[in-house]
């Protein structure tokens, strides 16, 4: 039982690390546009697409990932892929030209895919049963805290030195940071929790999704929830800036928003395991629909201090149904099934920046926040449907 516990708790701590690296440089790379818009003379279109080249790729490798997972193990492909995400964003900091910097998106995007499916597979796993949501709440908590953690150290290093030295620093902390996680996992391994799970699955084949018309609304909810956030993310600086902040201050705004966001990954989870899933996610895409109406309209001044609060609700929806994936899916088959809800949902992270991007250029960053503000809405009505399909099973 012992050694049952300590195997829980290494898979946790490592899973959650990785979380906090991968996420850290996904979404902190919002910090460094607006510089890159510079150094290479992009429009916001063509800012849009340098993440979609790293979203893009993550999202297509999601299902040989899951699938991957399965046969090979997730530590192996966890450290190999910090490995490639770290040492590409090394490389950037030798970029020429945009051609290059979208060449490393790619492939530094292709190393990230392996995280969300394989990390958050291999906790569902470890503790199959037993406070699911609470404990994926915990993962996507240390997540998010990865992501203010970028923002902080940019906005320090920023003042002091150029973007290229912060991500030659940055990479090279992945690079140990793989390696030791991959020695931690190797130190304690749990038949225990494999023998758990192989009583649980019967092998079937497919996906096995055992809830097709849930699971598939679930995804749309994540669909939209992921294109308002990762849109706002990137488009939030070059709104700070218009309002009047310094860019070399934006990351602190990013930070505070990062840190609600934490904060809202590991509350919601422990608000749906105590008031259910449907409320939850009610809840916090009302509040989300609202707060981004707020930050069109408010001042600069009025916007830091409110930051926090919004990132509450923007996050915190997203530990909700992560939570609920595995709720619909056979055990024998999790891997693939997150490989497949992270491909739908990491997809959005892709498409929507250009699109808004196209908007932001033709009418101004702040038409385009107004427009995020209302498809977060749009979440509303499919939670009602995920409220009846979850009734009628």
């Amino acid at each position: 039982m012992a050694t049952l516990k300590n195997y829980k708790r290494k898979v946790l701590f490592s899973g959650c690390l990785f979380h906090v690296y991968h996420d850290s440089i996904a979404d902190g790379l919002a910090v460094l546009l607006p510089f890159w818009q510079a150094a290479f003379h992009l429009s916001l279109v063509q800012v849009g697409l340098v993440i979609t080249c790293f979203e893009g790729a993550t999202a297509i490798c999601q299902v040989p990932a899951g699938l991957l997972g399965e046969r090979c193990g997730e530590r192996r492909l966890l450290t190999w892929g910090t490995l490639v995400t770290a040492a590409c964003f090394i490389l950037v900091a030798f970029a020429g030209n945009s051609y290059a910097l979208c060449i490393l998106m790619v492939v530094g995007g292709l190393g990230a895919s392996v995280q969300h499916p394989l990390a958050a597979a291999m906790i569902s796993k470890a503790y199959l049963g037993v406070n699911q949501r609470i404990v994926l709440g915990t993962y996507n908590f240390t997540g998010d805290m990865g992501k203010f953690l970028f923002p902080a150290v940019a906005a320090i290093v920023l003042t002091f030195t150029g973007w290229r030295t912060l991500c030659v620093g940055y990479g090279a902390f992945g690079l140990i940071l793989a390696m030791g996680l991959y020695r931690l996992l190797g130190q304690h391994p749990a038949p225990a929790v494999t023998c758990e799970v192989q009583k649980a699955e019967t092998r079937p084949r497919g996906w096995g999704i055992e809830n097709k018309r849930a699971f598939t609304i679930l995804s749309g909810i994540g669909f939209v929830d992921t294109a308002v956030r990762a849109t706002l993310i990137v488009f939030l600086p070059f709104l700070l800036i218009a309002k009047g902040m310094p860019m070399e201050k934006t990351g602190v705004a990013l930070a505070l928003l990062f840190i609600g966001g934490a904060l809202g990954k590991f509350l919601c989870g422990v608000l749906a395991e105590k008031i259910g899933v449907i409320p939850s996610i009610t809840i916090t895409e009302a509040i989300t629909g609202l707060g981004i109406f707020y930050l069109y309209a408010a001042p600069l001044t009025a916007l830091l201090p409110f930051l926090p609060f919004l990132g509450i609700a923007l996050n915190g929806t997203s530990s909700v149904l992560y939570g609920t994936v595995a709720e619909f899916v056979n055990p024998a088959r999790v891997p693939r099934a997150f490989g497949l809800f992270y491909t739908v949902v990491i997809s959005a992270a892709a498409i929507t920046p250009p699109l808004f991007g196209l908007v932001s250029d033709a009418k101004g960053v702040p038409f385009s926040v107004v427009v995020m503000a209302f498809t977060a809405l749009l979440t509303l009505p499919m939670v009602y449907l995920l409220h009846k399909e979850r009734i009628s099973r």
